[in-house]
């Protein structure tokens, strides 16, 4: 009887092999690795992010054992092992774009990728200015942070944007896939999903932050604050002559500075939402939204009858 189950079992598993390794069954699932270099790395991308933050917000990650003595040593440190695996990460991020038939040398890669990662921490300095005014948003917006530190340690908002931040620095220099990979572990620890595209301006604050979208295109700017919920969206894909989307079009929101969009709101299209205007929860907006304007729902319409079926409303 056993023998019989283990050639059924074999038979059974040799077909599923053979259909799984069909080349039309594979055409859009599987990746084949050219010139010898492996996939980016999901988790030294997390290594590497976890490091920065470390420097970012230095005491709050990473060691707490810093002094002014060490605080030099600890960064420097730190830093050069983030150097050296983000050039290859970003390497490896290139190499997932090539071809078997792409010219580009892997030496060319390897340069480009160096040059990227340099600058990338030039960056830094200023990186960190901008997440110092996202907590003093943070810290401003939201009467239940008793300290500033409350909201680099708790807040989804600081954690989400440390990463978009981040991922914005590498997609402006159009490394291909690392700024998506950083993006969605964000979105995975925290339920915001912003868009590493997204040009997002000084002292930005989502207040609780759960199911927030922000889309490519989106450009927010200065001292903005949404709540959760908020969808900054694309209204329509645009269509090229074989019915495939237009890649890179701007399609998502223009929201200027001091606008507050309150939970659930969907602002969908390249659309404006002008200067100090309030947006209401669970508004739907395709059309400008003049400056200092608040948009809020209707009022609901409340009808009362004795009529137990509803018969003549």
């Amino acid at each position: 009887m056993s023998d019989m189950k283990n050639t059924h079992d074999f038979s059974l598993l040799k077909s599923v092999v053979q259909e799984l390794s069909q080349p039309n069954s594979l055409k859009s699932v599987s990746h084949r690795h050219h010139h010898n270099v492996p996939l980016p790395s999901v988790e030294k991308l997390e290594d590497i992010v976890n490091q920065l933050r470390a420097v970012l917000f230095p005491g709050y990650f990473g060691t707490s054992d810093l002094t002014p003595g060490n605080m030099e040593y600890y960064i420097g440190s730190t830093l050069d092992g983030v150097v050296r695996e983000l050039s290859d990460q970003i390497k490896f991020g290139f190499c997932f774009e090539c071809d078997a038939s792409s010219s580009m040398q892997c030496e060319n890669c390897e340069l480009k990728a160096h040059r990227i990662t340099s600058d990338f921490v030039r960056k830094l300095p200023e990186l960190r200015r901008m997440l110092s005014l996202d907590v003093e948003a943070a810290y401003e917006g939201d009467p239940a942070a008793r300290i500033p530190g409350e909201t680099i340690f708790c807040y989804p908002s600081i954690r989400a944007m440390t990463n978009q931040r981040i991922a914005h620095e590498l997609y402006k220099q159009n490394v291909p896939l690392i700024p998506r990979i950083i993006g969605e572990m964000a979105h995975r620890e925290t339920g915001i999903d912003i868009h590493p595209g997204a040009e997002i301006g000084e002292k930005f604050f989502m207040d609780h932050g759960t199911g927030i979208v922000i889309g490519e295109t989106s450009v927010i700017g200065r001292n903005v604050r949404l709540y959760q919920g908020v969808t900054l969206g694309a209204k329509s894909f645009p269509l090229d002559g074989e019915g495939n989307p237009i890649k890179g079009i701007a399609r998502h929101p223009i929201v200027k500075d001091n606008v507050i969009i309150y939970s659930g709101a969907t602002v969908l299209g390249r659309i404006t939402i002008g200067e100090n205007a309030i947006i209401g929860g669970n508004v739907f907006i395709s059309r400008d939204v003049s400056p200092n304007s608040t948009i809020t729902q209707s009022r609901s319409a409340i009808f009362e009858s004795d009529n137990v079926d509803g018969a003549g409303i």
